[in-house]
């Protein structure tokens, strides 16, 4: 198994897999900082307050894999710092080829 599949994930049918993160919300700036053990550790702009959090992840993780907005949600972890996200329109080994590329940063939190 690849780091941030767990094992209640996996490839999914249709094109969705399932990605472990682990975020910090409230970061200087969003990126993702890399593996951690099995999860994506993934920095955030965004508080950790009315699921603007979960949004941002969600948001930095589909501009990283170069997905339209929407392509990840979170399915498990809302009010953890440990996540797992669904993601749709990549299989698992896209995935992680598209993550394991130089790390990405934007400026600042999702709207």
């Amino acid at each position: 198994m690849r780091p941030g599949w767990p094992s209640i994930g996996g490839p999914m049918p249709d094109s969705h897999a399932r990605l472990a993160v682990k975020v910090v919300p409230g970061a200087s700036r969003s990126e993702i900082a890399g593996w951690l053990g099995d999860a994506l550790k993934v920095r955030v702009a965004a508080p950790p307050e009315r699921g603007k959090a979960n949004a941002a992840v969600a948001a930095l993780i589909c501009d990283a894999l170069d997905l339209p907005g929407g392509s990840a949600r979170v399915v498990a972890g809302a009010a953890s710092p440990r996540k797992v996200l669904e993601i749709s329109g990549l299989e698992e080994d896209e995935i992680y080829r598209r993550l394991c590329r130089p790390a990405r940063q934007t400026s600042g939190s999702a709207s």
